[in-house]
């Protein structure tokens, strides 16, 4: 890295960001809560459509029963910042029907679809791009950050929690608070090598010795029994896991839903 980007804060904070799980317990003041949003709010956004909404949640209640509906997970009951980013076609929707739009579809003889597999996805990277956005402003803050997942497993519950309407799906939730304790003292976790993650003009498949390169200098160790390798480990212990079959069953019950004919 040149002298010039060693200076750079932003590079800085970048590089040396770590998930954050234990906060101080003092609640953020109103002004760095605004801050962090408004930093999510700038993030860009496909045809500038915003397909995507944030719900602060601060009723300890919620964020109780959130640590058991997300994989029992005792840090987002004592974050002092809670954050749930929501892939959100329903205004457009909304908004289209207020304009009338598919009245003036079925006059111009064009099809009115409602929102679509791929409406969808492009919400999700919005939220999800709003998300990243915010961490980056929290850390320039001095406040860290940690990414709930497991938001997307039982969506019906989430769903009912927090009134979602037929067209806006959970894709994140995020913690964030003041590090309890020096941060710089938990290690960077580390990251494969560039060549097996970035390419150039197309795709490259990787061979059995470009993943024992790969992965000779991660450290996560053995800790399922079953396990025999570190392929057979990361199954087992996440792809695997439960948390994931639920995840994967919750998706598909919303997808069922965003799909079904009114």
């Amino acid at each position: 890295m040149t002298e010039k980007n060693q200076k750079n804060q932003t590079l800085e904070l970048i590089k040396n960001r770590r998930t954050i799980r234990a906060y101080d317990p003092k609640p953020l003041s109103q002004e760095d809560i605004d801050t962090i949003i408004q930093g999510a709010m700038r993030a860009p956004t496909a045809g500038n459509m915003v397909m995507y909404s944030i719900i602060h949640v601060n009723d300890q209640e919620l964020k109780n029963r959130l640590v058991k509906t997300c994989d029992n997970q005792p840090l987002i009951a004592k974050a002092p910042l809670v954050l749930l980013f929501l892939a959100d076609v329903q205004r457009w929707w909304d908004y289209f029907k207020v304009s009338k739009v598919e009245e003036k579809c079925k006059e111009i003889g064009r099809e009115f679809q409602t929102p679509q597999e791929s409406d969808l996805l492009l919400a999700c990277c919005d939220a999800l791009i709003a998300a990243q956005n915010s961490v980056i402003t929290a850390e320039a803050l001095g406040i860290g950050s940690c990414y709930i997942g497991d938001i997307m497993e039982n969506y019906e519950i989430h769903r009912e929690m927090f009134n979602l309407p037929k067209w806006v799906f959970p894709i994140t939730m995020l913690c964030y608070g003041v590090p309890k304790g020096d941060k710089n003292k938990i290690p960077l976790t580390t990251r494969f090598p560039k060549k097996y993650i970035q390419f150039t003009n197309q795709y490259s498949r990787l061979s059995e010795k470009d993943f024992k390169d790969m992965l000779k200098s991660d450290p996560r160790k053995m800790v399922v029994k079953e396990a025999e390798n570190m392929g057979q480990q990361l199954y087992l212990g996440k792809l695997g896991a439960e948390f994931t079959v639920e995840m994967r069953r919750s998706v598909k019950a919303a997808l069922r839903e965003w799909l079904k004919k009114e």
